[in-house]
């Protein structure tokens, strides 16, 4: 094909029409092309020409102009056409592979929440009926919805009818407010807001209307629980009712974004993430296999589903897909959670570090329920202490498999069969087969085995760029996606997380991770949580200040902290200059140490102090 056919391929796959496609055509102000598209327009020219055209300039490019990037480029199979070829991009659809109801037992209960339980037949067939109701809704394929709700049925009956309608959910958590949300719907233009009316005495509902009013892009709120606040909006427990096939949608491809999830936001506005049906297959049949998952498996999932981690690492997801059962439960009660791995023969579940130490606290209360079923904890979006791993370990009774990963694709598991002096001091290593890393220094060249370094990486279940290019420069020319971590390696092969790029306090040029540090804190007898944050220094520029939760004598002095850490083979230089004692860590809405607010703490009281 000439460049001008493979522009009007392209653009007649978006859903344009023959007639309107004329050379002189622009794409914005003709075309109606939006974000999305050109986020595709990008992404298919950068695969099969191995071109990057900017889209986002303030000049609207016309169909020959487009036509003229590609010139006599032919198509390359590029890494997306090797992906394909040895099996790690299949032609699936992502909610086929989650409900495959060809491949397991239909009358086997598929999910379970507080108020409901689902059968894979009954599951498969609560999807088709919800997207069905969503296209008299007004929801169309190509459509973005902006999808905040909790763990209920309801959050994975939804996602998943929007996937098999075309349209695509962008997952938010239920914890974002007003200031994250204006920055992610600005981004994604999405047509639908789905909310709880109240969820935890916030009043989302009213929040959603205020957004709805700021954004003309939102059409419909569809709402959960809203009782007599209903009228004018659609319930969406109405929708996820069986009864109807959905419409068929012939335009789909595999490539397609999917849905969109949310980067963590820790340096500033969450950043939306495309995830394709094919490499986020790639990515949940990879944790899956690592995790032992298969149709006896039952997933408990306490943190958000919204949430890369329960989502698909490889969570809600990769148990079904493989056939196995969810149990949906409330984060913040962990006797609750143990009550229903006992009641539903749980086997897997996964948590943050800060949780699993709630748990710890929990278990130790009392002996507590049955926990024989439990095989396999995953622990992961921090770092997880040695000293912690192991009392997991004892406690609980199971396998302790570390997750260092992210909502951009890079997925690090332990492995089932590490022994425990590698699985509770190393973060693991790829659980893709195609995943290339590095690990290099500050000019980007590698840094020699077992030194400290970043973490760059790219493969199969790696994204390319964020949404409408955002943040272009966490990605090298070559495709590598700079993680920001610090990591190093392990004998074993494993990755070992050292602390953040920008998560490293510069005491006078020395440089101090914060998780290094935090580790070995970890590891006296009267610590239970703890947080290294810079502090402000007039001399040094930056000093180590940590923030402690004791145990029950309380926690120990600064003196007597910083004779164990040099007893403990630490560099002087590393030694806190200052120690809060605090009852709880903040954190964020992932489970993750608010480290922005220890770090305005620390301000405030120097400012206090005078």
């Amino acid at each position: 094909m000439t460049g001008i056919e493979e522009v009007r391929k392209i653009l007649r796959d978006l859903g344009i029409e023959e007639v309107l496609l004329r050379q002189d055509a622009q794409l914005r102000a003709h075309l109606g092309l939006d974000s999305v598209d050109l986020t595709q327009i990008q992404l298919d020219l950068a695969e099969r020409f191995n071109t990057r055209v900017d889209l986002w300039t303030e000049h609207d490019l016309t169909v020959r102009q487009l036509a003229d990037a590609i010139g006599d480029r032919q198509p390359v199979a590029g890494a997306g056409g090797e992906y394909r070829d040895r099996g790690w991009w299949r032609p699936e659809f992502l909610d086929d592979t989650v409900l495959n109801a060809r491949a397991h037992a239909s009358h086997r209960v598929a999910v379970v929440d507080a108020e409901r339980t689902f059968t894979r037949a009954e599951l498969d067939a609560a999807v088709s009926g919800c997207a069905a109701r969503l296209v008299r809704t007004g929801i169309r394929p190509g459509d973005t919805v902006l999808v905040q709700l909790p763990n209920q049925a309801r959050i994975i009956l939804l996602a998943l009818a929007l996937i098999r309608l075309g349209a695509r959910p962008a997952l938010a958590l239920p914890a974002l407010r007003e200031h994250e949300l204006e920055a992610v719907i600005a981004a994604l233009a999405p047509t639908a807001l789905a909310v709880p009316a109240r969820h935890q005495r916030f009043d989302h509902l009213r929040l959603a209307e205020k957004l709805r009013e700021r954004h003309p892009s939102v059409r419909t709120l569809l709402v959960s629980g809203a009782g007599d606040r209903a009228i004018g909006h659609v319930d969406i427990d109405r929708l996820i009712e069986a009864g109807e096939t959905a419409p068929a949608h012939r335009d789909r491809h595999p490539s397609d974004t999917a849905l969109f999830l949310l980067s963590s936001g820790t340096t500033g506005a969450p950043k939306a993430i495309a995830r394709t049906h094919e490499a986020l297959g790639h990515v949940i049949r990879c944790a899956a296999a690592v995790s032992g998952l298969t149709p006896e498996s039952v997933f408990l999932a306490v943190l958000p589903v919204t949430h890369g981690f329960a989502l698909a690492s490889p969570g809600v997801l990769g148990t079904l897909a493989c056939g196995g059962k969810v149990v949906l439960s409330d984060p913040n009660d962990a006797a609750a959670a143990m009550a229903l791995i006992e009641r539903e023969r749980v086997t897997h579940c996964a948590l943050t570090p800060a949780l699993a130490r709630q748990w710890l606290l929990t278990r130790t209360a009392s002996s507590g329920p049955d926990l024989s079923s439990l095989q396999v904890l995953q622990v992961g979006g921090a770092r997880l202490d040695e000293s912690t791993a192991a009392r997991l370990s004892r406690s609980f009774g199971c396998r302790i498999q570390q997750v260092y990963g992210m909502s951009e694709g890079l997925l690090n598991f332990t492995r089932l069969d590490d022994p425990p002096e590698v699985a509770f001091t190393t973060q693991g290593r790829p659980s893709s087969p195609g995943d290339e890393i590095l690990v290099v220094d500050g000019e980007g060249r590698p840094v020699a085995g077992g030194e400290v370094g970043e973490l760059l990486v790219r493969g199969p279940g790696v994204i390319t760029e964020y949404h409408g290019g955002a943040a272009a420069a966490s990605f090298t020319p070559d495709g590598f996606y700079r993680t920001g971590d610090l990591v190093r390696r392990h004998e074993s092969g494993n990755l070992v997380v050292a602390g953040r790029v920008k998560d490293v306090i510069n005491r006078g040029g020395e440089k101090i991770p914060a998780d290094e540090l935090e580790a070995l804190v970890l590891a006296h007898p009267g610590v239970r949580a703890a947080a290294a944050v810079a502090m402000p220094h007039r001399v040094l520029g930056e000093a180590v200040c940590l923030y402690v939760v004791g145990g029950n004598e309380g926690a120990p002095s600064l003196p007597e902290l910083r004779r164990y850490l040099e007893d403990s083979g630490l560099a002087r230089f590393k030694l806190p200059e200052r120690l809060v004692e605090v009852p709880a860590l903040p954190l964020t809405a992932v489970g993750k140490t608010d480290k922005v607010r220890l770090r305005q703490d620390i301000v405030t009281r120097l400012d206090t102090k005078g």
